[in-house]
């Protein structure tokens, strides 16, 4: 890590975090079940199969249309275990809240909080709360861990074969577009919704599939992101198909007004799956027949051959798609 202060590119999910991970936390916090590209880890306590993760979140404003700090924070932790291909049960939350918030917001944050929780049979059960000085927080910062029962089937980036397949459970970029509008920067409105949500119903699916070899779901620095996690873990290739790629009219309005790209936007409610090619199309089947992914698609392949991310864009040609350093939109998650 070359560089001698933080700042936040070194929190969008990009190369920066991933050398501040690298460099500093995993060289110091280096044991076995360390695993540092994982969203959730198993552990094995006396016996009993379990996973294991943690999460925090920032985001301006507090709520936005789709859910708020509240949701983002069961969504998000949840997401991870299930991905992983385990189900939560308990959760641990910690609020970090700065002086002078409105009780009125922060009950209607926690209340969000615990329906979301309620929703998908997970309890909270155990917390903290710090009260920061006013000027020192956003508002009000969450703290999550997540414990859920590891599951029967084993996924990693290690069961990557060539010529597998990459499908999107549905459109990119909603979450990080709907942040933005709803921050009412540069004299823009709109009513884009935030994909927040749980993907429990859609990992649930893709668990019955045979051919599974990994989920991941594409938050901090999007589908570009989780296509260089690929590349890396794999040292092939990753081809992707822009025009087969869902993002909503809306979104992608907003990115050609604004300069974003929606392959680095962060999605809350969507899941990557690298899956078998004889099994490619039974899995987008069962997500496309789920209200959470009616528009699930193929959208790209893994190339033995490859070297590099690309992009084969709508005009025919293709494109390298760089790993994201900038910080195209802060605070999102």
């Amino acid at each position: 890590m070359e560089d001698s202060h933080i700042s936040l590119a070194h929190g969008n999910g990009g190369r920066f975090m991933r050398e501040l991970i690298e460099d500093i936390f995993a060289r110091h916090l280096s044991n076995p079940d360390l695993d540092v590209q994982a969203d959730a880890v198993p552990l094995d306590l006396h016996g009993r199969d379990i996973m294991f993760t943690t999460d925090g979140f920032t985001v301006q404003p507090l709520e936005f249309p789709g859910g708020n700090i509240g949701s983002l924070a069961v969504h998000g932790t949840t997401n991870d275990l299930a991905v992983a291909g385990s189900t939560t049960k308990y959760l641990s939350l910690n609020a970090f809240i700065e002086e002078g918030m409105e009780v009125e917001v922060l009950e209607r944050i926690i209340k969000t909080l615990a329906d979301s929780a309620r929703a998908i049979d997970v309890q909270v059960v155990a917390g903290d709360t710090k009260v920061l000085r006013r000027g020192e927080g956003g508002g009000l910062y969450l703290a999550t861990t997540g414990i859920g029962i590891r599951g029967s089937r084993t996924l990693g980036l290690d069961r990557i074969r060539g010529d597998d397949v990459i499908l999107v459970s549905g459109p990119v970029g909603d979450h990080g577009i709907a942040v933005l509008l709803a921050r009412e920067e540069f004299g823009l409105h709109g009513n884009v919704s935030s994909d927040a949500a749980s993907v429990l119903p859609l990992t649930q699916e893709a668990l019955k599939v045979p051919g599974l070899r990994f989920m991941r779901d594409p938050t901090r620095g999007g589908l570009a992101t989780v296509a260089h996690e690929l590349q890396r873990a794999t040292a092939m290739g990753i081809s992707l198909s822009q025009s087969h790629i869902p993002v909503r009219d809306p979104v992608q309005s907003v990115c050609d007004m604004l300069g974003y790209d929606p392959m680095y936007l962060a999605c809350e409610g969507r899941v990557v799956a690298v899956v078998a090619p004889g099994d490619a199309e039974l899995l987008l089947q069962r997500w496309q027949a789920l209200p959470q992914g009616k528009n699930a698609a193929i959208i790209g392949n893994i190339n033995a051959q490859g070297a590099h991310v690309l992009l084969q864009t709508v005009l025919g040609g293709e494109r390298i798609l760089e790993e994201l350093e900038d910080d195209p939109l802060p605070r999102i998650c």
